[in-house]
């Protein structure tokens, strides 16, 4: 079972991103770097990866977890079959919801 999170700002909500978080030492990107577009607004601090080809955002590195790297669990293949524990995340109080998750982005959690 993976827990995902799902997030209510605007463009997480809008596209239906599902944040599967993951310790940025645990995470490899296998191929397609180079065809990887960064995107950075409001605050800049989190780095939105889209794919420059199709568009679409696998992954980014969060602005609430800039330690690790949230995974589109939508986009992981359909052979993965894994069932998802999904979670709200309160953009509203970003501060509460980012505490109660800091062991998603340690290497034991």
């Amino acid at each position: 079972m993976l827990d995902v999170l799902d997030c209510n700002c605007s463009i997480c909500r809008m596209t239906g991103y599902l944040h599967l978080i993951v310790p940025a030492s645990r995470f490899r990107l296998r191929q397609g770097d180079d065809v990887l577009v960064d995107y950075r607004f409001n605050t800049g601090v989190a780095t939105h990866r889209f794919c420059g080809q199709c568009g679409i955002k696998s992954f980014y590195v969060p602005r609430s977890h800039p330690d690790g790297i949230s995974v589109n669990a939508r986009c992981l293949d359909d052979g993965a079959s894994v069932e998802l524990r999904i979670t709200a995340f309160d953009d509203r109080d970003r501060e509460a919801a980012t505490r109660a998750l800091t062991h998603l982005t340690q290497d034991g959690g």
